[in-house]
């Protein structure tokens, strides 16, 4: 993926690309810094990592898939989708929320969230009408009907995506993620939720001021949709501060 990053740059700007300021959340933030540190953006004048950190990362994996779990497989709605990502704290801002989520999930195509668990009901059906008389086989039949249209009445939207299907991705994900920033040559910034987050080597990193910190407290792992309005304020001074751009007169800070 860190590839992809930079195969984009080249299609849009060609052999010439412009002075470019890289920013990743999360996962997008470990492809951010695999990006920069393999050089497929050559012209990248900074990097800004939101809260993702290979230790906290790495120890958060274990419990992923009972979050996984523990989410709606399904949604009556996208208003209602947006209710519990912030009712559930994954978001605390409603009106990022109105934003994020809708691109989060989308109709369902079956009559069940999933293919496959349609496919196993009817093979069960199909061995019990083997084992037992035609008429309980019709029976049977029947309510799996019944059950589907009513679970299509109701399932209505669903996840995009199966994180659960990457699994096997995740710890490459992550792995060695902290090293890999403090080599990375260009401007960093590390912006996140909590300083209980840093790990043995960015702490180390930080107290040797290989890179640029700061903590933004009272928001969740989305911090970029809790606080907007101070992760945009953080990115423009730390631009400032290296001279990416110019501090503009009148601008709202």
């Amino acid at each position: 993926m860190a590839k992809d990053i930079g195969k984009v740059v080249e299609a849009l700007y060609g052999e010439n690309p412009p002075p470019i300021m890289m920013i990743g959340h999360s996962m997008g933030g470990a492809i951010a810094v695999h990006t920069a540190a393999a050089n497929h953006v050559p012209s990248l004048l900074g990097l800004c990592v939101i809260d993702v950190v290979e230790g906290t990362a790495m120890d958060a994996l274990n419990s992923m898939q009972n979050f996984l779990r523990g989410r709606p497989k399904t949604f009556k709605s996208v208003e209602n989708a947006i209710e519990w990502s912030v009712k559930s704290g994954q978001i605390r801002n409603i009106e990022s929320a109105r934003v994020s989520m809708v691109g989060q999930v989308k109709k369902c195509e079956e009559p069940l969230s999933s293919p496959g668990v349609s496919k196993n009901i009817s093979e069960g059906i199909i061995e019990e009408e083997e084992e037992e008389d035609e008429e309980e086989g019709e029976s049977n039949h029947k309510r799996k009907k019944e059950d589907d249209q009513e679970i299509k009445k109701e399932c209505l939207y669903t996840w995009r995506i199966e994180l659960s299907k990457t699994e096997k991705y995740w710890e490459g994900w992550f792995k060695g993620l902290s090293s890999l920033f403090l080599s990375c040559s260009v401007p960093k910034l590390l912006l996140l939720a909590g300083v209980d987050r840093l790990d043995k080597d960015l702490t180390i990193g930080q107290m040797q001021g290989k890179f640029q910190m700061q903590v933004l407290p009272q928001c969740g792992h989305a911090v970029h949709e809790d606080a907007p309005e101070k992760v945009a304020d953080a990115l423009a001074t730390f631009m400032v501060r290296h001279k990416f751009t110019e501090f503009k007169e009148g601008f709202p800070w």
